[in-house]
């Protein structure tokens, strides 16, 4: 039976399709490959970037009736390397609300960026966006926060880590302070951003996925980021006492440099034992697990979901 589809969908059909043969292989990080019929990247290649299934991927782009959520929209328009108007445009077409305002969320980071957060290493440094996507790291960040690092680039995120997995398992050994903090500063920026969809799917998934969290939103506390003595606990080396401190990055309004240096010499000398593990522990003390095990997990994990 042929499948029947509206003119909004084939629409939408065919502006993915235009979108993902711009996109090089090179432009994302993959090997270019054999040579391709067509240009730009594969419907496999886009599904797996975007964290989403293959078979999902190939029905919207065939313009089939299949319901799309915010969050999915959201991961495929990065992948795409959408601009404003063209995620209205897809927003639109997909049927899903869209407020026409400006998205302060970044295209890419961009090699100058990308430079000043590798050169600062061995310092742990990082790119967040205002909801704490994680959009570029060095090598120290890496090994500090390693559960960040094979996550898949849809759940690249510093809070989704730090709120979904047991409480036992989090990063910060003062989670009972930091984290309502970190919520706080989370409201602040969602006040300029209410209604817009990936704010609202973020929001909704977070509390969905955490009680705690929940609880903490619905405090309605806001706060402006500071600088800070965080307590960074790791299963490989114990406890880290680092420095939070965040830098704006001026072409990139909304997103920042956080760098954490050590703030003290046992934890400049816990910092650098852990460079010098090959595959550093991730979790708490009782729930640890190497990193190649977790990553090898949620490779597991995507290739079952796909």
């Amino acid at each position: 039976m042929a499948v029947v589809t509206s003119p909004r969908r084939n629409e939408l059909a065919a502006f993915l399709r235009s979108r993902r043969a711009r996109i090089r292989p090179e432009d994302v990080g993959m090997p270019p490959g054999p040579r391709r019929r067509t240009p730009g990247l594969r419907r496999e290649e886009v599904a797996l970037l975007a964290g989403v299934g293959v078979t999902w991927y190939t029905w919207l782009e065939q313009g089939r009736p299949i319901n799309a959520s915010v969050q999915v929209l959201d991961a495929v328009a990065r992948t795409l390397r959408l601009d404003v108007a063209e995620r209205g445009h897809l927003y639109r077409l997909a049927g899903v609300p869209f407020v026409q305002e400006p998205v302060c969320d970044a295209e890419a980071v961009g090699d100058e960026v990308r430079g000043i957060v590798d050169s600062v290493d061995p310092l742990a440094a990082v790119v967040y966006n205002a909801r704490y996507d994680v959009l570029a790291y060095n090598a120290g960040y890496r090994l500090l926060f390693p559960q960040v690092h094979v996550a898949s680039r849809a759940d690249r995120n510093a809070l989704l880590h730090l709120f979904a997995g047991p409480t036992c398992c989090s990063a910060f050994a003062d989670g009972e302070d930091e984290l309502p903090r970190l919520v706080a500063q989370l409201r602040a920026s969602y006040g300029r951003h209410v209604g817009e969809p990936a704010w609202e799917s973020f929001v909704e998934r977070l509390a969905r996925r955490s009680p705690r969290f929940a609880r903490m939103w619905a405090s309605g506390d806001v706060a402006a980021p500071q600088q800070r003595i965080k307590v960074i606990r790791h299963a490989s080396v114990g406890s880290i006492r680092v420095t939070s401190t965040s830098l704006g990055i001026e072409s990139m309004p909304e997103h920042r440099i956080v760098v954490y240096t050590p703030a003290d010499d046992q934890s400049r000398e816990l910092t650098a034992r852990l460079r010098e593990l090959d595959d550093p522990l991730v979790g708490c003390p009782r729930h640890a697990r190497p990193l190649s095990v977790l990553a090898a997990d949620q490779r597991a994990g995507a290739v079952r979901n796909g």
